[in-house]
């Protein structure tokens, strides 16, 4: 797959703890070297990011703001240059890249999670059990009441209402919506000319703005059922439904199941440079799994900028791995974290003038 390749190239050719934990000072500034950095982008790592940025000031005095605006407006800001960098759940296509001239743009992928599938269904005592066919069909709406038989077979013992499926879907471009339309797109072929873009045209449903937009509808209404990444689910105490994953088994989002798709799919991308986290093979990886990718473009006029972002790049992939599971997160694989490290420390050495 094309965007894998982006990233493993990149990662071979350059083409987590609390504040305070770890012994490495190299990265660490004086009091009074503080300086302000700004990005905008994807909602998926917002919850992970806000931490990351609070331990990273409460380090070095380094404040970074970040707009959680969705990845295709942060990559609108890059373009603009408003930004200092932009954060993105879908690699830049070669259309995007090519619009940044003159700046050249690094994708540096920064952590792995989870689309969760969630529901408002009072009443049920255990995880709604889905498969891929039957999610496509709710989604493009085929199924439209909450006892379909299609339903009722994936959940035999679970007395499920004569409700009104209603499907809430992202309103904005952003990558979460292109993970679950790439999903849908795998795994039925009715999604096939549709699914594989950040801006999904739903064929039903409401939307809602953003990761939040998606968790606080769903919330509000009784047979609703949207996708949003797995952290906002728990934040707003939302249930999560079981994917049946490409081997079978019906799997919950957990960090176990993410990473297993994860290590599945850089596994595959070592020998065929070109590697697919949705739907990966494995009886432990969970179906819709999604690298989320902070954008790095190298500047000029910007070079004390881009050194600060690699310096936090670099403290973020070795130590920021505790922060994202206490969140719901999974690290970047060891393979890739360690192919992407030296690339890092590069960029954050200063140059001789």
């Amino acid at each position: 797959m094309a965007v894998w390749c982006g990233v493993v190239c990149f990662a071979i050719t350059a083409c987590g703890e609390r504040p305070g934990a770890s012994s490495d000072t190299t990265h660490l500034r004086r009091p009074g070297d503080a300086a302000e950095l700004t990005g905008a982008g994807a909602t998926f790592p917002y919850p992970l990011y806000a931490r990351w940025f609070g331990a990273w000031a409460q380090r070095t005095g380094v404040r970074i703001n970040y707009q959680s605006i969705g990845s295709g407006g942060g990559i609108r800001q890059l373009q603009a240059g408003t930004v200092d960098f932009g954060a993105s759940d879908v690699p830049l296509s070669d259309d995007e890249l090519a619009a940044m001239a003159p700046r050249t743009v690094l994708q540096v992928p920064t952590a792995v999670g989870a689309i969760a599938i969630t529901y408002n269904l009072p009443g049920l005592d255990r995880a709604l059990r889905l498969s891929g066919p039957v999610l496509a069909a709710i989604f493009d709406g085929t199924i439209t009441q909450w006892n379909d038989p299609r339903l009722r077979a994936l959940n035999p013992g679970v007395a499920l209402p004569e409700r009104d499926v209603l499907v809430v879907y992202r309103a904005d471009g952003g990558g979460t919506t292109f993970a679950m339309g790439s999903y849908l797109a795998t795994v039925s072929p009715s999604w096939a000319s549709r699914g594989r873009t950040k801006d999904v045209r739903w064929p039903v449903g409401i939307g809602g703005r953003g990761n939040e937009g998606v968790a606080a509808q769903v919330k509000a209404m009784a047979g609703a059922i949207g996708y949003i990444e797995v952290v906002y689910a728990r934040q707003n105490r939302l249930p999560t439904a079981a994917l049946q994953s490409a081997d079978g088994p019906f799997l919950v989002p957990t960090i176990e199941h993410v990473r297993a798709a994860a290590d599945t799919a850089i596994a595959l991308a070592a020998t065929t440079t070109a590697a697919q986290l949705l739907n990966a093979p494995g009886a432990t990886s969970y179906p819709i799994t999604s690298l989320t990718w902070l954008l790095l473009p190298r500047e000029p006029e910007r070079r004390e900028g881009t050194r600060e972002l690699a310096r936090f790049l670099a403290w973020a992939l070795r130590d920021g791995g505790v922060i994202a599971g206490e969140l719901g997160y999974a690290p970047i694989p060891d393979r890739l974290r360690d192919r992407l490290l030296p690339i890092i420390d590069s960029l954050a050495v200063p140059t001789v003038p």
